[in-house]
Protein backbone atom coordinates (compact mmCIF):
# COMPACT_ATOMS: atom_id res chain seq x y z
CA UNK A 1 0.00 0.00 0.00
CA UNK A 2 0.91 3.67 -0.23
CA UNK A 3 -0.56 4.86 3.08
CA UNK A 4 -2.00 8.10 1.65
CA UNK A 5 -3.89 8.90 4.88
CA UNK A 6 -0.79 8.46 7.04
CA UNK A 7 0.79 11.69 5.82
CA UNK A 8 4.40 10.49 5.71
CA UNK A 9 6.76 11.20 2.79
CA UNK A 10 7.01 7.45 2.18
CA UNK A 11 4.54 4.52 2.40
CA UNK A 12 3.61 4.00 6.05
CA UNK A 13 5.15 0.52 6.22
CA UNK A 14 8.56 2.21 5.86
CA UNK A 15 7.99 4.95 8.43
CA UNK A 16 10.31 4.52 11.41
CA UNK A 17 9.09 3.71 14.91
CA UNK A 18 11.71 3.26 17.65
CA UNK A 19 14.45 3.34 15.03
CA UNK A 20 13.07 0.63 12.74
CA UNK A 21 10.65 0.61 9.80
CA UNK A 22 7.10 -0.46 10.60
CA UNK A 23 7.45 -3.45 8.26
CA UNK A 24 10.61 -4.61 10.05
CA UNK A 25 8.73 -4.67 13.36
CA UNK A 26 5.92 -6.65 11.70
CA UNK A 27 8.27 -9.20 10.13
CA UNK A 28 10.05 -9.67 13.46
CA UNK A 29 6.85 -10.98 15.08
CA UNK A 30 6.49 -13.80 12.56
CA UNK A 31 10.22 -14.52 12.35
CA UNK A 32 10.32 -15.05 16.13
CA UNK A 33 7.53 -17.66 16.10
CA UNK A 34 8.79 -21.21 15.43
CA UNK A 35 5.32 -22.28 14.27
CA UNK A 36 5.59 -20.05 11.20
CA UNK A 37 7.42 -21.99 8.52
CA UNK A 38 7.69 -19.46 5.69
CA UNK A 39 7.08 -15.74 5.24
CA UNK A 40 6.14 -14.17 1.91
CA UNK A 41 6.41 -10.40 1.63
CA UNK A 42 4.28 -9.08 -1.23
CA UNK A 43 5.30 -5.60 -2.37
CA UNK A 44 4.51 -3.36 -5.31
CA UNK A 45 6.61 -3.84 -8.47
CA UNK A 46 7.73 -0.19 -8.30
CA UNK A 47 8.64 -0.24 -4.58
CA UNK A 48 11.88 1.70 -4.20
CA UNK A 49 12.19 1.48 -0.40
CA UNK A 50 12.28 -2.21 0.45
CA UNK A 51 15.82 -3.09 -0.62
CA UNK A 52 17.44 -0.33 1.41
CA UNK A 53 15.12 -0.37 4.44
CA UNK A 54 14.31 -3.99 5.24
CA UNK A 55 16.38 -6.96 6.38
CA UNK A 56 14.59 -10.16 5.42
CA UNK A 57 14.32 -12.94 8.01
CA UNK A 58 15.99 -16.20 7.01
CA UNK A 59 12.67 -17.92 6.28
CA UNK A 60 11.28 -15.06 4.18
CA UNK A 61 11.09 -14.32 0.47
CA UNK A 62 9.93 -11.13 -1.24
CA UNK A 63 7.72 -11.05 -4.35
CA UNK A 64 7.15 -7.86 -6.33
CA UNK A 65 3.62 -8.68 -7.45
CA UNK A 66 1.50 -6.29 -5.38
CA UNK A 67 -1.77 -5.16 -7.00
CA UNK A 68 -4.02 -2.12 -6.96
CA UNK A 69 -6.01 -3.33 -3.94
CA UNK A 70 -5.46 -5.43 -0.87
CA UNK A 71 -7.40 -8.38 -2.29
CA UNK A 72 -5.59 -8.19 -5.63
CA UNK A 73 -2.27 -8.23 -3.79
CA UNK A 74 -3.26 -11.31 -1.79
CA UNK A 75 -4.47 -12.99 -5.01
CA UNK A 76 -1.21 -12.22 -6.79
CA UNK A 77 0.78 -13.41 -3.80
CA UNK A 78 -1.06 -16.74 -3.68
CA UNK A 79 -0.63 -17.19 -7.41
CA UNK A 80 3.13 -16.71 -7.24
CA UNK A 81 3.44 -19.02 -4.22
CA UNK A 82 1.62 -21.78 -6.09
CA UNK A 83 3.63 -21.09 -9.24
CA UNK A 84 6.92 -21.49 -7.38
CA UNK A 85 5.58 -24.45 -5.36
CA UNK A 86 6.04 -22.59 -2.11
CA UNK A 87 2.57 -23.63 -0.96
CA UNK A 88 -0.08 -26.28 -1.63
CA UNK A 89 -3.86 -26.56 -1.25
CA UNK A 90 -3.96 -27.70 2.38
CA UNK A 91 -1.32 -25.32 3.74
CA UNK A 92 -2.55 -22.72 6.21
CA UNK A 93 -1.93 -19.19 4.96
CA UNK A 94 -1.89 -16.28 7.41
CA UNK A 95 -2.54 -12.94 5.72
CA UNK A 96 -1.35 -9.97 7.75
CA UNK A 97 -1.29 -6.21 7.21
CA UNK A 98 2.25 -4.84 7.09
CA UNK A 99 0.97 -1.80 8.99
CA UNK A 100 -0.16 -3.89 12.01
CA UNK A 101 3.24 -3.79 13.68
CA UNK A 102 1.92 -4.18 17.25
CA UNK A 103 0.81 -7.81 16.92
CA UNK A 104 2.09 -9.80 19.91
CA UNK A 105 3.19 -13.40 20.20
CA UNK A 106 0.23 -14.01 22.50
CA UNK A 107 -2.22 -12.86 19.86
CA UNK A 108 -0.48 -14.78 17.09
CA UNK A 109 -0.35 -17.96 19.18
CA UNK A 110 -4.05 -17.72 20.07
CA UNK A 111 -4.82 -17.77 16.35
CA UNK A 112 -2.43 -20.66 15.71
CA UNK A 113 -3.90 -22.59 18.65
CA UNK A 114 -7.39 -22.19 17.19
CA UNK A 115 -6.12 -23.57 13.89
CA UNK A 116 -5.05 -26.80 15.56
CA UNK A 117 -8.74 -27.80 15.46
CA UNK A 118 -9.45 -29.60 12.14
CA UNK A 119 -12.91 -28.00 12.00
CA UNK A 120 -11.39 -24.53 12.27
CA UNK A 121 -8.91 -25.42 9.55
CA UNK A 122 -11.89 -26.01 7.25
CA UNK A 123 -13.46 -22.61 7.98
CA UNK A 124 -10.43 -20.47 8.69
CA UNK A 125 -10.10 -18.00 11.55
CA UNK A 126 -9.31 -14.36 12.16
CA UNK A 127 -8.22 -12.21 15.06
CA UNK A 128 -10.95 -9.76 16.06
CA UNK A 129 -12.24 -7.86 19.08
CA UNK A 130 -15.85 -7.15 20.09
CA UNK A 131 -17.08 -3.64 19.31
CA UNK A 132 -17.18 -1.63 22.57
CA UNK A 133 -17.95 1.87 21.27
CA UNK A 134 -21.47 3.15 20.64
CA UNK A 135 -22.05 3.11 16.89
CA UNK A 136 -23.78 5.98 15.09
CA UNK A 137 -25.08 5.98 11.52
CA UNK A 138 -24.92 9.36 9.84
CA UNK A 139 -27.57 11.09 7.76
CA UNK A 140 -27.15 11.29 4.01
CA UNK A 141 -26.43 15.02 4.09
CA UNK A 142 -23.02 16.40 3.21
CA UNK A 143 -22.84 17.83 6.74
CA UNK A 144 -23.24 14.67 8.80
CA UNK A 145 -25.68 14.39 11.66
CA UNK A 146 -26.72 11.31 13.58
CA UNK A 147 -29.46 9.36 11.86
CA UNK A 148 -29.65 6.58 14.44
CA UNK A 149 -27.69 4.50 16.93
CA UNK A 150 -26.67 1.08 15.61
CA UNK A 151 -26.74 -1.91 17.94
CA UNK A 152 -23.27 -3.26 18.63
CA UNK A 153 -24.62 -6.65 19.73
CA UNK A 154 -22.60 -9.46 18.12
CA UNK A 155 -20.42 -6.97 16.21
CA UNK A 156 -16.65 -7.41 16.07
CA UNK A 157 -13.78 -5.35 14.68
CA UNK A 158 -11.81 -7.53 12.29
CA UNK A 159 -8.03 -7.60 12.63
CA UNK A 160 -5.23 -9.61 11.06
CA UNK A 161 -3.74 -12.16 10.75
CA UNK A 162 -6.58 -13.89 8.94
CA UNK A 163 -5.86 -17.57 8.34
CA UNK A 164 -7.26 -19.98 5.75
CA UNK A 165 -6.31 -23.09 3.85
CA UNK A 166 -4.61 -21.93 0.67
CA UNK A 167 -7.14 -23.60 -1.64
CA UNK A 168 -10.13 -22.08 0.19
CA UNK A 169 -8.66 -18.57 0.15
CA UNK A 170 -7.73 -18.84 -3.52
CA UNK A 171 -11.23 -20.03 -4.45
CA UNK A 172 -12.85 -17.25 -2.43
CA UNK A 173 -10.74 -14.51 -3.99
CA UNK A 174 -11.41 -15.87 -7.48
CA UNK A 175 -15.14 -15.14 -7.15
CA UNK A 176 -15.15 -11.83 -5.30
CA UNK A 177 -14.91 -8.20 -6.40
CA UNK A 178 -11.24 -7.65 -5.66
CA UNK A 179 -11.48 -3.86 -5.86
CA UNK A 180 -14.04 -3.68 -3.04
CA UNK A 181 -13.01 -6.60 -0.81
CA UNK A 182 -11.54 -5.09 2.34
CA UNK A 183 -10.48 -8.31 4.06
CA UNK A 184 -9.97 -11.96 3.25
CA UNK A 185 -12.71 -13.23 5.54
CA UNK A 186 -15.40 -11.33 3.65
CA UNK A 187 -14.40 -13.14 0.46
CA UNK A 188 -14.56 -16.50 2.23
CA UNK A 189 -17.96 -15.61 3.71
CA UNK A 190 -19.37 -15.28 0.19
CA UNK A 191 -18.78 -19.02 -0.23
CA UNK A 192 -21.12 -19.71 2.70
CA UNK A 193 -18.20 -20.43 5.04
CA UNK A 194 -18.17 -18.93 8.54
CA UNK A 195 -14.61 -18.26 9.77
CA UNK A 196 -13.95 -18.52 13.50
CA UNK A 197 -13.53 -15.35 15.55
CA UNK A 198 -10.45 -15.53 17.78
CA UNK A 199 -9.99 -12.88 20.49
CA UNK A 200 -7.45 -10.32 19.37
CA UNK A 201 -5.96 -7.37 21.24
CA UNK A 202 -7.01 -3.73 21.29
CA UNK A 203 -3.47 -2.58 20.62
CA UNK A 204 -3.16 -4.67 17.43
CA UNK A 205 -3.89 -1.47 15.53
CA UNK A 206 -3.46 -0.82 11.83
CA UNK A 207 -1.44 2.35 11.33
CA UNK A 208 -3.70 4.61 9.29
CA UNK A 209 -3.37 8.20 10.48
CA UNK A 210 -0.30 10.16 11.54
CA UNK A 211 -1.09 10.04 15.27
CA UNK A 212 -1.23 6.22 15.13
CA UNK A 213 2.58 6.17 15.05
CA UNK A 214 2.77 7.73 18.51
CA UNK A 215 0.27 5.21 19.84
CA UNK A 216 2.24 2.34 18.33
Amino acid sequence: GIGSRFGAPMPKQYAHILGKPVLQHTLSVFAANSRIKHIAVIIAPHDTYFDTQITLPENALVYRVGGNSRAQTVTNGLDVLFKHRQTSDNDLILVHDAARCCLTQNGLNRLLDALSDPKTQQTGAILAIPVIDTLKQQTDSSTPHIARTVSRTNLWNAQTPQAFQAALLRRALAQTDLAHTTDDASAVEQLGVHPKLVMGESHNIKLTHADDAALA
